[in-house]
């Protein structure tokens, strides 16, 4: 079959590799017909790239049809659509039955220290092929993948694969209620998705923060208040001034690591990315830096006694902090990676709706042939073409 296989930094290839196979009785093999390219798909280009090695499968937002089941599978079989969520979790462990996908203790990667294994996503979260190829196994697949309808387009579901229940995660952690204001910082696919959540829970007002003239159109047709935070020197103070001198009261980090505004972060990443991997993979674990620019102004931005949900990824091990603003301001933070089927039943219903109120078919700018993956990687990382959310089709 074919994939986008990864050659070291920034050196993405389509090549023919092994068809997948059952493994398991636990396993499914699906027929790849849609794989997102998603914004955590861009960190393994610079920070995480030491913990690939040459050959690996990436992606991890896919969908498409069950061909094969081993003998335990049977909520699908043969025939059946499905979107297959980027955490693999069994379902029945002490973490997956408390809501907790994401740390599931089935695939946990106790080696390396890391929660969850991922599709795709390098040694520290399990070294699973991804989804971005013609053929996807998908281990416990007696709980994963979700069965959608068959006569809607592609877009209609396939971020429920990760993006659309990363996005209703961090609203949900940002506590927003009937009535609240919410700001969302970094306008990215998530960070569109969880605007419109958002409004769609109640929120009275939702200010949308970005630089990018497309993401802000974007928003703004949505009917979402912008922010363009290239036009302002300190956006946190911004904030506090727009929302009655007080600020909002959930605040929503949709940005993470590769974050603007970071000057020492990201050179901090050129170097130990210019090294080799051997010297550069116990770095990035043990002592990496982040880009903080846009966690700093959303804690400093929120209201006083309010909620920061962080869902941009991270990966820094010695971040410095505002421990004192944060303590004198009272306020609430959440972090981590999405516990996707935790959320589906409370989406599902929004996604169906025909109004189609998260606008999912309002989001993708660019669909690309699986030949031209590495194309949709480079303009996607470097905000060209206007581009938004590339969508892959085997």
């Amino acid at each position: 079959m074919r994939a986008l296989t990864f050659h070291g930094k920034r050196d993405l290839r389509v090549d023919d590799v092994p068809d997948p196979r059952i493994e398991q009785p636990t396993d499914a093999i699906v027929k790849v017909t849609s794989s997102a390219i998603c914004g955590s798909d861009l960190h393994l280009m610079e920070v995480l790239g030491p913990f690939l090695h040459t050959g690996d499968v990436l992606g991890h937002e896919p969908m498409g049809i069950v061909e094969e089941v081993g003998p335990e599978v049977t909520h699908v079989k043969p025939g059946d659509r499905v979107v297959v969520p980027f955490n693999i979790s069994c379902g029945h462990c002490w973490m997956c039955t408390r809501g907790l996908m994401a740390q599931c203790e089935t695939t946990q990667n106790r080696k390396t220290g890391k929660g969850a294994t991922l599709f795709g996503y390098t040694d520290l979260y399990g070294a699973v092929p991804g989804g971005q190829a013609e053929y996807l196994r998908v281990p416990q697949a007696q709980f994963g993948p979700i069965p959608v309808p068959s006569d809607e387009p592609d877009e209609r579901f396939l971020f429920l694969s990760d993006i659309i229940p990363t996005a209703w995660q961090a609203v949900k952690w940002a506590d927003v209620q009937e009535g609240s204001t919410v700001a969302v910082f970094g306008l990215g696919p998530v960070g569109q998705f969880a605007t419109r959540i958002a409004k769609h829970l109640g929120a009275s007002r939702v200010i949308g923060i970005d630089r990018v003239p497309e993401r802000l159109a974007m928003a703004q047709r949505h009917g979402i208040e912008t922010l363009d935070n290239s036009d302002v020197d300190d956006v946190g103070a911004a904030l506090i001034e727009l929302v009655d001198g007080r600020g909002p009261d959930g605040v929503v980090e949709a940005v993470g690591m590769e974050a603007h505004d970071s000057p020492f972060g990201k050179l901090a990443h050129g170097i130990v990315g210019a090294l080799p991997d051997a010297v550069a993979a116990p770095m990035a674990d043990k002592m990496a830096l982040d880009r903080l620019g846009a966690l700093h102004a959303a804690i400093k931005g929120v209201r006083r006694g309010g909620t920061v949900s962080v869902s941009g990824v991270y990966g820094g091990e010695v971040d410095p902090m505002p421990m004192m603003e944060m303590f004198d301001r009272g306020i609430t933070m959440r972090f981590g990676q999405c516990h996707v089927k935790r959320w589906i039943d409370d989406i599902m219903p929004a996604v169906l709706d025909d109004a189609d109120p998260l606008g999912t078919l309002d989001l993708t700018t660019h669909h690309l042939p699986l030949e031209q993956a590495p194309h949709g990687y480079d303009i996607f990382q470097k905000k060209q073409d206007g581009c938004i959310k590339v969508v892959l089709q085997p």
